[in-house]
C-alpha cells in the first residue's frame, strides 16, 4: 500500500514538473538582439522646435529600458548596444471643440514620435535594430495653454518610449 502511494505520488510529481519544462524566465528577444545583456542611451536628438524635448524624451526611454527589464542600462564602456534617437515631430491636434465657439478647442490630443536606431557598441557602424515609435496623450485646455500643452508632454513621451522598448525586447 505504501510502495503504491509513492508510486503514485512520484508520478503525479513527474507530470506537474513536466508541464512547465518548455517556459523560461524572461522575455523572448527577437534573434539579432539574443546577446545584447546591456543598453547605454544616448541623449536623443531634437528635431522639432519644442524645447528641452529632448531631455524629456531621453528620460523616458530610460525610465521604460528600466521598467521593462529585459535589458539592463549601462554606460557606453560595458553596453553590448547603444540606443540612439532623434524626436521627429510633436503635433497637437483639436480632440473636442466648445459648444459655443466652433473654433475654440476645450479637448487637445498631442503626438510625438521618436525615430531610433539600436547599434551594436563594439561596431557602431552594424544596426541591429531600427523603427520609429509613436505616443499620444489628451489634455484639457486650460487658461494657460502653454503649460497644458508642457504637462501633457511626458506623458506622450513615456508612452513613446513604451512602444519603443516593447519593439527591442519582444520584437513587435
Amino acid at each position: 500500500m505504501i510502495k503504491c502511494m509513492k508510486f503514485n505520488l512520484l508520478v503525479l510529481l513527474s507530470v506537474f514538473l513536466s508541464s512547465c519544462a518548455g517556459y523560461q524566465l524572461g522575455g523572448a528577444k527577437p534573434p539579432s538582439l539574443a546577446s545584447v545583456q546591456r543598453i547605454s542611451v544616448s541623449m536623443l536628438e531634437n528635431g522639432t522646435l519644442h524645447p528641452r524635448a529632448e531631455a524629456i524624451a531621453t528620460s523616458a526611454v530610460t525610465a521604460a529600458v528600466v521598467q521593462n527589464g529585459t535589458y539592463h542600462l549601462s554606460d557606453l564602456d560595458h553596453a553590448d548596444a547603444v540606443l540612439e534617437g532623434e524626436v521627429t515631430s510633436i503635433d497637437y491636434s483639436a480632440l473636442r471643440g466648445s459648444r459655443l465657439d466652433a473654433l475654440a478647442a476645450e479637448e487637445l490630443t498631442n503626438t510625438v514620435k521618436i525615430s531610433w536606431r539600436l547599434k551594436d557598441a563594439r561596431d557602431p557602424t552594424k544596426l541591429l535594430a531600427s523603427g520609429s515609435s509613436m505616443g499620444q496623450s489628451t489634455f484639457f485646455v486650460d487658461s494657460n495653454l502653454q503649460t497644458a500643452r508642457q504637462n501633457a508632454l511626458p506623458d506622450a513621451f513615456e508612452r513613446a518610449a513604451q512602444n519603443l522598448i516593447l519593439r527591442i525586447s519582444s520584437g513587435y
